[in-house]
Parts: C-alpha cells; sequence; structure tokens
C-alpha cells in the first residue's frame, strides 16, 4: 500500500513533532519531511516530493503564503493543506489567494485532521466549517456589486451543474455527489469538468471560492 506522503511546516518545533505523532497514528499517512517556514518547505517538497503539504500561515522570514505560492508555481501536483491557528478574513484570504487546497484550524480534533490530510489527497477541497463562515460573511458584504454577475453565471449553468456546485461547497467527494443526486460518480467527473471549463478555473478550490463569492451556494 503506498502511504500519503505528508510535509509539515510549522514554525514551532514541538508542534511540529506533536503533529507527526497525530498523522503517523494512521497506517495509511507517512511524514516525510519538517520544515520551519514556508521556503525551507517548498526546499524540501523538491527533495522528498510529498503528496500533501500540511502549512501554518505565520512564521518567521518566509511565511505560508510565500511557501503555498511556490509550492503551486513549481510544484502544481503537491496539495497544500493549511493547519493553523489564525481564522481571520485577511490570512484566509492570502492563503486561498496563493492557492491552498484546504484552510483547517489547529483547535480541530486529532481524527478530523487526519480525515482532512486523505481528503486533500484525494481532490476535495477542505475548509473547516469556522473558516467557510469567515469566507461567506466576505462574499456577503461584496454581494450587492456581483449579483449581476452572479446572475450571468447562474444562467451559463444549468439546473444540474448548479446542484454539483453547491455540493462542491459544503466538501462533498465525487462519491458523495453522486449519492445525494442519484449519478455516476464518472458523470460527476464530467459535470465538474465542464463547470470548471465554463467558468475558466482550474480547480475544486477555486471552484469553491468562486461559488461562494458569487452566491451560487445559495
Amino acid at each position: 500500500m503506498n502511504k500519503i506522503k505528508v510535509l509539515i511546516a510549522d514554525d514551532i518545533m514541538i508542534l511540529r513533532q506533536g503533529l507527526r505523532a497525530v498523522l503517523e497514528q494512521d497506517e495509511e499517512i507517512e511524514v516525510v519531511a519538517l520544515a520551519e517556514n514556508g521556503k525551507e518547505a517548498f526546499d524540501k517538497c523538491k527533495v522528498y516530493r510529498p503528496d500533501v503539504v500540511m502549512m501554518d500561515m505565520r512564521m518567521p522570514g518566509y511565511d505560508g503564503a510565500y511557501g503555498i505560492r511556490a509550492i503551486k508555481e513549481q510544484l502544481p501536483d503537491i496539495r497544500v493543506l493549511v493547519l493553523t491557528t489564525f481564522d481571520d478574513e485577511e490570512t484566509i484570504e492570502r492563503a486561498v489567494s496563493a492557492g491552498a487546497d484546504g484552510y483547517i484550524l489547529k483547535e480541530m480534533e486529532d481524527a478530523r485532521v487526519i480525515a482532512s490530510v486523505k481528503s486533500v489527497h484525494a481532490g476535495m477541497s477542505v475548509f473547516g466549517s469556522g473558516v467557510y463562515q469567515v469566507m461567506k460573511k466576505r462574499m456577503d458584504g461584496n454581494a450587492s456589486s456581483t449579483s449581476k454577475e452572479a446572475s450571468e453565471v447562474s444562467e451559463a449553468l444549468t439546473a444540474r451543474e448548479l446542484d454539483v456546485v453547491k455540493l462542491v461547497v459544503q466538501g462533498m467527494d465525487n462519491k458523495e455527489i453522486a449519492g445525494e443526486l442519484f449519478l455516476a460518480e464518472g458523470s460527476v467527473r464530467n459535470l465538474i469538468s465542464k463547470i470548471l471549463e465554463k467558468l475558466e478555473l482550474k480547480d475544486r478550490t477555486q471552484l469553491a471560492v468562486y461559488a461562494v463569492k458569487h452566491g451560487l451556494d445559495e
């Protein structure tokens, strides 16, 4: 069995080691490297080629946003899951803009942290409920200026595609969406590909953020 290779980036040694111990409770996960800032995380990604990077956001020298952006620009197949204590709008926006595939908080229980790593590795976008609410509140504040555009976007998508978008925002994977909408998984994959093409987006993370921004999750 191929294990999920994880790199942990956090400036506090005891937290790096503690998180390593938590993740390696699961036999499907192997922590291959530790880093203390975004640049070291990027440099070690080139050597160890992890599947998932768990990235703190505020670190001295080179922060999480630097690391995420560098990884996504040069090693785009690596998934990046932010794990931090900060849930303010500015930090969340910097992480998402840099290309983070997920954003969870350190207060989350161990089992959910492990599940989040597996979900991100499987291609899902993972955002903790508190983080999602912050994103939604920020987007709702801009709703009046985007209402016309949201209407135009909705018209570009079919009713079935809009149903899929709403479930992507809720964090469901293809199998869960297929069960919810009584579709084959292959049909869900095709629908998501068409949606991304129509909206000129790259992946599910961008789709989830775009959907919240334009009110498609209502």
